[in-house]
């Protein structure tokens, strides 16, 4: 089938590749040389039923690129796994992970809804993912700082931030093209999290490369978001010095209605959802929720307030400089995933400390600051580096470099002009990202992603949105989830965009069974709209979608 697409002004006559079986017969001949790239070691190559869990037969490929021996002593690769399905619909995508990495994920292509089902492999596409160049479990002698002790290594960082991708992504589509004997039509990437910034940084980097891209609540500044976690422990510490204690369960909840009391209705409609979060930034005050008097109930102390506001400040050094961004005021605050991110995780074995504390403390020292900071591989040696954080000596290391590390993490892992973007090449070429991001977001704040695509639509003269879309998505937390319509699609129209240049416009979400934050909106759908636009209620006597529309 052929089909004329207008990208530019320009009309481009593609193949579109019908969704039919186009597998070779041979998935374990890819194991022989010369049927697989020579940058490439491929270890087991083997035909897969279709499982309840996985209800696609493919081809599955597991493999990596040539050991190398890194300056910490540790042996490194990228090690990666490509699924190829038996009915291939012509298209790849490659899986940018998120976290620290260091662990193959299974190629499953998540397309980050809260329906984990659909994935991009059971679509038909061809899938890879990688652990982005090291093994997060090589160095067990550090303790639960060890899944980030590839920070030692120059190298394992640059991999990290963008090279593993660089590197595994032309090899991977090579295979899949010997596989299938025919050309990729085209090429996405879909990623979450550090793998939304792996997104942002393959439209900087690697222009040329993907056809399409979804990145989902990016770390666009992950480094300088690291930041915040000592901001927010040294803030909850002096609320209390068992941080989970700062905040119980019902005094987030007090927040979140707080919140709704001030902001529901600021789109026309009051029905458990913040749907215009720029208002609510000055329509909401913490102040108003104060005890009045010792042994109030249904309040929050002064000093949860004043933690509260540090906080959503975002950190600072002594001259007053903001090193990150400020945050957004939401009610899925109130959420598990927030909780667990910022106050208290389920893992026993980390004392219950917030992931911040440990993952995120881990990374900081390690991987973000430059020379690396040594740190103890317990939670309380984690957390006790975070209450140390020196906002004026410390915070400027994750610009620094030196002989050995002469990249820093700024320019390993933020997108080259990040604070200044146009994406141009990426723009030229006729390319497309969707871009979305959870206002309640406790990692990576929303409102760092909507100051860069402010600069982008700037840099763009107003026009931004011809080839990047940016969706706001109240109650999210870290992930689909939390009091939110979690049930979404964002690839369908990233697909019909990039095949047939049909722009995104509003995308309609509804709830999964599972998402029990959510009980209070089930039987009721919603409206994401495009930014700066936002979903306002018409009047309209219904429960689905039509009562909003993008304003």
């Amino acid at each position: 089938m052929r089909k004329a697409l207008f990208l530019g002004g320009t009309a481009l006559v593609v193949t579109l590749v019908p969704q039919l079986a186009l597998a070779a017969a041979d998935c374990a001949g890819l194991l022989r040389d010369g049927q697989h790239p020579a940058g490439l070691q491929v270890t087991e190559a083997v035909e897969t039923p279709a499982t309840d869990d996985i209800p696609v037969a493919h081809c599955l490929v597991r493999g990596k690129t040539p050991d190398r021996a890194g300056v910490d002593g540790k042996t490194y690769a990228i090690r990666f796994e490509l699924r190829l399905p038996k009915d291939w619909n012509g298209r790849f995508v490659h899986q940018f992970n998120g976290g620290n990495d260091g662990v193959v994920v299974p190629a499953l292509g998540p397309l980050l809804g809260g329906n984990k089902k659909d994935t991009a492999l059971g679509r038909g596409y061809a899938v890879v993912s990688s652990d982005a160049g090291h093994d997060g479990k090589a160095a067990p002698e550090k303790g639960i700082a060890g899944s980030a002790a590839f920070g030692l290594d120059p190298q394992a960082r640059r991999d990290y931030g963008y090279t593993a991708v660089a590197t595994l992504n032309p090899l991977a589509k090579q295979l899949v093209e010997t596989y299938y004997g025919k050309k990729i039509a085209f090429t996405y990437g879909i990623g979450s999290s550090n793998g939304g910034r792996h997104a942002l940084m393959a439209a900087s980097r690697l222009a040329g490369e993907f056809d399409g891209l979804l990145a989902g609540y990016p770390g666009l500044n992950l480094p300088k978001a690291a930041i915040q976690h000592a901001l927010d422990v040294q803030a909850w510490t002096k609320v209390n010095p068992d941080i989970a204690k700062a905040f119980s369960r019902d005094d987030m909840a007090v927040l979140a209605k707080g919140i709704l009391k001030a902001c529901d209705s600021l789109d026309g409609l009051a029905d458990g959802v913040v749907g215009d979060p720029d208002a609510c930034q000055t329509a909401f005050k913490p102040e108003t929720l104060e005890c009045t008097k010792a042994g109030d109930t249904g309040c929050l102390s002064a000093a949860q307030i004043t933690a509260l506001k540090t906080s959503h400040a975002g950190p600072r050094n002594s001259k007053g400089e903001q090193l990150y961004s400020e945050w957004d005021w939401d009610p899925g605050m109130a959420s598990a995933n927030w909780r667990g991110w910022k106050l208290e995780s389920a893992v026993d074995a980390w004392g219950r400390k917030p992931i911040i504390g440990v993952m995120g403390a881990a990374s900081l020292a390690q991987v973000f600051t430059t020379p690396p900071t040594p740190v103890g591989g317990t939670p309380d040696a984690l957390q006790a580096y975070l209450l140390g954080f020196d906002f004026d000596r410390d915070a400027p290391k994750v610009f620094a470099k030196d002989a050995t590390f002469t990249e820093s993490a700024v320019d390993f892992m933020i997108p080259p002009r990040s604070d200044n973007p146009d994406l141009k090449a990426f723009r030229d070429a006729g390319h497309k990202m969707i871009v979305f991001h959870g206002n309640a977001d406790p990692v990576f704040s929303v409102l760092d992603t909507v100051n860069w695509y402010r600069k982008l639509d700037a840099n763009n003269g107003g026009k931004a949105g011809d080839f990047v879309k940016l969706y706001r998505i109240p109650g999210m937390p870290h992930g689909a989830g939390g009091p939110s319509y979690d049930d979404f699609d964002f690839l369908s129209p990233l697909v019909a965009w990039v095949e047939q240049g049909k722009a995104p416009g509003a995308v309609a979400a509804g709830i999964t069974p599972a998402n029990k934050e959510a009980e209070g909106l089930n039987g009721k759908r919603t409206l994401y709209c495009p930014y700066p636009q936002v979903a306002r209620f018409t009047g309209a006597a219904a429960d689905d979608e039509s009562r909003f529309a993008c304003r």
